[in-house]
């Protein structure tokens, strides 16, 4: 059913990335979307690294889910703060990150309305912040950094989300979807991630 060639059946010797991680939430955000019944994820898992010669780390980092509909019609809103469609992962506990690894958390947080709008609105994202105790080297691996996740049958569209880091001159310098640097000590990776999209128009529930 699926081509050869094609980006879900790729061939040898194409270079290839993010299946799991990325590609599937695009898929699974199409297939929903096809079928009327939710709209668009934040499309990401927002795949941050770090490292040097001595330490090495991986996370992903949750947004909101999306608004949508059961199969018997009724509508429902999304939540906020939650990993969504292909992963469940969970965050290390701050306490731990901090005690094993030379980095600080300086914020992570909710974004209180930043979910896309509708008669039920998504869940809202979150921003997360983290300077570096040590030299490192950083990398991003992420999606909708420069369109937004869509809502569905009217609801409005999430927000496109970022990556910045913060340079001990103050500079902010913002990186690519997929986009790797070098952090000093005391300079700061903050990603602020995309959200997912609203379901229907607010305009029935106004009638």
């Amino acid at each position: 059913i699926i081509p050869d060639g094609c980006m879900l059946r790729p061939s040898y010797p194409a270079a290839v990335v993010a299946g799991n991680v990325e590609t599937s939430q695009h898929v699974t955000n199409a297939l929903f979307g096809a079928m009327g019944a939710l709209s668009n994820s934040q499309g990401t898992m927002n795949n941050l690294t770090f490292g040097n010669n001595i330490y090495q780390y991986y996370e992903t980092i949750c947004s909101g889910s999306p608004a949508g509909q059961m199969n018997d019609g009724r509508g429902f809103a999304g939540t906020s703060g939650v990993h969504v469609h292909m992963t469940n992962s969970r965050l290390t506990d701050p306490e731990i990150l901090e005690l094993r690894f030379p980095v600080l958390l300086e914020d992570f947080h909710i974004r209180e309305g930043s979910g896309g709008k509708g008669r039920w609105s998504a869940g809202d994202g979150t921003k997360r912040t983290i300077r570096f105790l040590e030299r490192m080297e950083c990398a991003i691996l992420a999606s909708h950094r420069s369109r937004p996740p869509q809502g569905l049958d009217g609801g409005g569209d999430g927000e496109a989300g970022s990556t910045e880091t913060r340079r001990n001159n103050g500079t902010i310098e913002v990186l690519k979807a997929c986009d790797q640097t070098v952090l000093e000590v005391g300079e700061a990776v903050i990603v602020t991630t995309p959200t997912a999209g609203g379901y229907r128009s607010n305009v029935a529930a106004n009638l």
